[in-house]
Parts: C-alpha cells; sequence; structure tokens
C-alpha cells in the first residue's frame, strides 16, 4: 500500500512537472513569436505618399534650375531620393488618377470615361475592388488618408446620389442630410482614418473626419472675387460650415498629417499615409504667410505654400526617428492648370510643364507627366535620376513588393512593381516584369499609348468634345526620343507603327488588364476610336 501510494504521489509530481515544462515552453514560445512578429512589423516600412494637387513636371527648381519659384523643401528631397524623370498620372485630371493610384486600375475602365466626380456623386471605387489600403491593411499596416478624396460618397438625402450622364454638379440643389453618416468614403474603401475635404472648390464646404461631417453646414457660400483666385463662384449660395475659410485648408490638413506621423511613429505597427494635397488646385489661396512671396503671382506663391507642406511633413517624419525605416514618395495628381495664373508663370519666365507640350487636362505630355521622387534611406540611391517608365498604378505593385506578398487575384491589373529599379537589385517578386508601356486619359476622354519612345494619341475629331462626341478620334504619332514637344506628327511616315500600336491598344483594353498575366472585366464598352457619346457610360452588364 505504502509504494502504490508512493507511486500515485510521484506521478502527479511527474505530471505537474510536465504541465509546468509546457506551461513554461508555451509562454517561451509566445514571447519569442511575439517578438518575432514585432521584428517583422519592423523590418515593414513605414510609407509615406504625398500628392500634390496641379502640381507640373517643372514646378521642382532642383529639377528645372531655369523655372523661377523656390521650392527648397522639395530641392532638398531630390538632393536626398530618387528622381524619376518618365514619371506619368494615368490621367490629366483629379478623380480617375486617384482611382488608378488607389487602385492599380486605369480609371477609364469604370463607367466614367471623361471629367471627374462632380458633387454629390457617388463612390467610383467598387465595393468589391481590391484598394492599396485594405491590401496594406491585411498585412499589419495602420491606414490613414488625410487631405483631398474627391473619389465620392453616398450622400443621405431625398434620393441617392446618382451618375449624371453628361450634367456636371446637377445634384448640387438637392437637400442633403449632413447628420448621417456617410458611406463609401475612404474609410470603406481600406482606410483606417480619414480627415478632409471632398475638394477644396467643390460643395459641402466643411471638414470631414472618417465618415462624418464635423461642423455642420449651416452657412452659405457667398462668391468674393477678394478672397482668391477662381474662387467656386458656380456655387454660391451651397451649404459652408460656419467661419469656413479657404485659405486655412492646407496648413490645417499640413497640421493633421504633421501630428498623424508623430503619433504613429511611437506605436508598433507600420503606417501607411496617402497626404493628398489640396495645393494648388484652385481656389487659388496662399495663406498670409505666403501671400506675395513669390514676387510672381498668387498661384506662384501657392506653390511655394505646397512645397512648404510637403517640407513640414517630410521634416516630421526626420523629427519623430523614423527616417531610415520610411518610405517618402513626392508626386502629382497631373499637370499643372493652365486657367489659374498660367500666363503670368510664362511671363515671368517660369515653365510649370517644363518643356513638354500641354498642361492639365491635356492627352499630351504636360498633362500627365509629373514630378516623381522617392527617399528610402539605405535602400534607394540619393540624388539620382531614372529614366524608367512609371505610373501612379504602379504603387500598388510596388508597396506589395516591400512587403514581400502577392497581389491578391483580379487586383491592380495596371500596375506594375518599380521596387527593383528604385532599390539596383533583383529584390522584386520574381513575376513582376518592369513597365514597357503606359495608357494615358485625357480630360475628355481621349487615349494616349506609349511604347517605349513611341507615343500614339488618339484625339477628338472636331474643335471641342460636344462636336465630337459619337464621332470618329485622330490617330497621331509622336517619337518622344526625338521630339519630347510632340511637335511633329509621324503618322504618315509611320503607318505600320500606328497599326500594330493600335492592335496593342485595343487588346490591352479589351483584355480589362495590361499588368503580366492578367485578364479583368471592364465595367463598360470602352472605345478610343470614336468619341464617346456619354461622361458615364452604360454598365458592361
Amino acid at each position: 500500500m505504502l509504494m502504490s501510494q508512493h507511486h500515485r504521489i510521484h506521478t502527479r509530481i511527474a505530471s505537474m512537472t510536465r504541465k509546468r515544462l509546457l506551461t513554461g515552453l508555451l509562454t517561451t514560445l509566445s514571447v519569442v513569436l511575439t517578438g518575432l512578429a514585432s521584428v517583422a512589423d519592423e523590418s515593414k516600412p513605414n510609407i509615406v505618399v504625398i500628392l500634390a494637387d496641379d502640381f507640373g513636371v517643372g514646378d521642382i527648381q532642383a529639377h528645372y534650375p531655369e523655372n523661377k519659384i523656390a521650392t527648397p523643401y522639395l530641392d532638398q528631397l531630390v538632393r536626398q531620393g530618387m528622381s524619376f524623370t518618365d514619371a506619368h498620372s494615368p490621367s490629366a485630371v483629379c478623380s480617375p488618377t486617384r482611382y488608378g493610384l488607389l487602385t492599380g486600375r486605369y480609371c477609364w475602365r469604370t463607367r466614367m470615361q471623361e471629367w471627374v466626380i462632380a458633387s454629390y456623386e457617388p463612390p467610383l471605387i467598387a465595393a468589391d475592388c481590391p484598394t492599396l489600403p485594405g491590401f496594406l491593411k491585411d498585412h499589419g499596416y495602420h491606414t490613414s488618408i488625410i487631405g483631398k478624396w474627391h473619389l465620392g460618397w453616398d450622400w443621405e438625402g431625398p434620393q441617392k446620389p446618382t451618375m449624371a450622364p453628361l450634367a456636371r454638379n446637377s445634384q448640387k440643389k438637392i437637400k442633403w442630410d449632413f447628420e448621417k453618416r456617410i458611406g463609401g468614403g475612404p474609410v470603406d474603401r481600406g482606410f483606417d482614418d480619414y480627415f478632409g475635404v471632398v475638394l477644396p472648390n467643390m460643395p459641402p464646404f466643411c471638414w470631414i473626419e472618417n465618415d462624418r461631417v464635423t461642423v455642420q453646414p449651416t452657412d452659405q457660400y457667398k462668391y468674393d472675387s477678394a478672397q482668391g483666385t477662381v474662387m467656386p463662384r458656380g456655387f454660391e449660395g451651397e451649404p459652408m460650415a460656419p467661419g469656413w475659410e479657404f485659405d486655412q485648408i492646407l496648413p490645417e490638413i499640413t497640421r493633421r498629417a504633421v501630428s498623424q506621423i508623430h503619433d504613429r511613429a511611437k506605436q508598433k505597427e507600420p503606417f501607411f499615409l496617402f497626404f493628398s494635397m489640396t495645393s494648388p488646385h484652385e481656389p487659388i489661396v496662399p495663406s498670409e504667410n505666403f501671400k506675395g512671396k513669390s514676387g510672381i503671382a498668387p498661384i506662384a506663391d501657392f506653390v511655394m505654400e505646397t512645397d512648404w507642406s510637403a517640407g513640414q511633413v517630410i521634416q516630421a517624419i526626420d523629427d519623430a526617428g523614423i527616417a531610415d525605416n520610411t518610405i517618402v514618395i513626392f508626386t502629382a495628381d497631373n499637370g499643372h492648370s493652365h486657367y489659374t495664373g498660367w500666363p503670368e508663370l510664362i511671363a515671368a519666365g517660369h515653365m510649370p510643364s517644363g518643356p513638354f507640350r500641354g498642361h492639365k487636362g491635356d492627352v499630351w505630355e504636360g498633362g500627365h507627366r509629373v514630378p516623381f521622387v522617392v527617399r528610402w534611406p539605405d535602400h534607394v540611391a540619393a540624388n539620382v535620376s531614372n529614366s524608367h517608365m512609371v505610373c501612379l498604378t504602379d504603387m500598388f505593385a510596388t508597396f506589395a513588393d516591400v512587403v514581400d506578398a502577392a497581389l491578391p487575384d483580379g487586383a491592380a491589373v495596371d500596375s506594375y512593381s518599380f521596387l527593383s529599379t528604385a532599390t539596383s537589385t533583383n529584390a522584386a517578386n520574381e513575376t513582376s516584369e518592369l513597365r514597357k508601356g503606359m495608357v494615358n486619359h485625357s480630360n475628355f476622354g481621349e487615349f494616349a499609348y506609349r511604347k517605349g519612345s513611341w507615343k500614339l494619341v488618339y484625339k477628338l475629331g472636331e474643335k471641342n468634345l460636344n462636336l465630337s462626341r459619337g464621332k470618329p478620334t485622330i490617330a497621331e504619332l509622336y517619337d518622344l526620343n526625338n521630339d519630347i514637344a510632340e511637335a511633329e506628327n509621324l503618322s504618315d511616315q509611320h503607318p505600320e507603327t500606328v497599326r500594330r500600336m493600335t492592335r496593342e491598344l485595343r487588346k490591352l483594353i479589351s483584355n480589362g488588364a495590361s499588368r503580366y498575366g492578367q485578364i479583368g472585366a471592364n465595367d463598360c464598352d470602352v472605345q478610343f476610336e470614336t468619341t464617346q457619346k456619354l461622361r458615364w457610360a452604360p454598365s458592361a452588364q
């Protein structure tokens, strides 16, 4: 009996010891895995994308020293990073470029075939469309956007917002309920949080935080030309928050972005910040510290304030001690605007589009060629230029390579990773291929197709958009290696090149995707050999 009792005690002690050992091992394993997760998070760089609004390819002085607007903050970024000299927005205007950046998909694959999202129109990004912020969130990132959205919301009111076939801003007189949640915006499309405006020149004139208006727009906007240049005259009487000041939009979103960087730097998880600037887009309203600073014109003052704003965000990264583990990209959504003071800039010797033809809205290079500067210490070489072709749709595939993750099925169908050329390594996913061609789209829905140095343009057949609707477009061909100003149409001299590139463009469109190995679907019947009849094309389904 004593032996049996002793055996039971020994067995109980052994069992307890095994439990303690197992508990200890599990605890140790948990600590190790937590530590590994922490290391993994720390190995993922923070990502800050600064997108200026209507900022020309010629507007950084370090890139074009003969130009006249001082940009000391961006000049410093150029010295610290790599400048891509053949970088492009997918569109020559706001909404479609933002769509392309956030989805990695050309916007003309949606029903919107021209112009931008009008006031109170519904979301352009479909609820089931994979987005860059959603992808990064799935891979451990906190995702934020500060500034301009301009991709539509589901506003609440007596009727649902609709996509007007031709009319612009036709819904501005509908009485919307600004106290209700606003669906379909940034926090429903992959972002953890948002602060900003619809855009600076369309109603409602108020701040939106996440999915709510912060202060009810109980006042009405009154047009006053003394407030700035190209004030939104067509929206007189529209809802506005009490005390709304247009010249305080850029300073406020700058403060918010700086604060966000300092807050996120204290957290363990990596972060993605999309600083979607509102300048130098109209209304041209430089704040008090910048009025008259350029000695040229208000638009030049506003470009200087844009430079300052971007500089504050970059400085916040440095001050927070996270510069070595943060990718910074500065770029723009399209070329410089031609209606906000262009003649004054030209007269002063400042060329917003550099040597390129055209400006915002155009199918020509000045409409969509943009500055593109990447800073990532110890990964991307400093103070160098890179002539590799880049499109803003490429950020999705590039950041997927950065986090070493495969793109989801059907995602980023027009996105190519530029990580390997930016870092001069073979670090990119082995299935990635460098971009060799590109499609650009104008404000009027015109198409341009690049392949190497050749650029095929299908432009309006008549003198304006309305006269061109439903009529054949005109094909022109340019050799950008020998004619960067697009001055000599070579379509008659090289008809076979026109035919070959036209076939390629047809295939690229019909495939619903342009990225290597991808097949997708367009949301409508996309035409480029005739001008579209409607701004919002009928659904393909």
